[in-house]
């Protein structure tokens, strides 16, 4: 089994998007068996808060399902347990590797870069911009999952 873990600063907006997104297509390709999906933040800011009201908001317009959930802090466990750490930017960069130190094993991803842009995900706490993210969110998503079939 394939483990992804989606990561941005506070495990509310974009991570927990990507992690129902994510989700979603590998439902839709009947890989859930082969994948799993979870979602971190590099801060303890959010701890045990449910996703933000305009990411559920964006998913219900796209027809993804999504659950209650905590937002949770990075460990170095997951580190050693998942294959793909997924950042949404550069900060969380810098904040990942104050929990984990330095990425031996290769494995921390930024999401952009499986769309082929080394930008970041758009943060929509700061734009209100929730389409945007999602559009960042299923492109990066879409591409990774093409290459984790690859894998399987």
């Amino acid at each position: 089994m394939i483990k992804v873990l989606f990561i941005c600063h506070g495990n509310i907006c974009r991570s927990t998007m990507a992690e129902f997104y994510m989700k979603h297509i590998i439902n839709k390709a009947g890989l859930t068996d082969s994948i799993y999906i979870e979602s971190a933040a590099t801060s303890r800011e959010e701890i045990g808060n449910d996703t933000h009201y305009g990411t559920k908001q964006k998913l219900d317009e796209m027809d993804i399902p999504y659950t209650r959930r905590k937002a949770r802090q990075v460990t170095m466990d997951d580190y050693r347990n998942f294959d793909y750490l997924i950042i949404m930017d550069e900060n969380n960069a810098r904040n990942l590797s104050l929990i984990i130190d330095d990425d031996i094993d290769h494995k921390v991803y930024k999401a952009m870069t499986f769309a082929g842009e080394s930008r970041d995900v758009k943060d929509p706490w700061y734009t209100g911009n929730f389409d945007e993210t999602y559009d960042d969110i299923s492109r990066s998503c879409d591409a990774l999952l093409e290459l984790i079939k690859e894998q399987l």
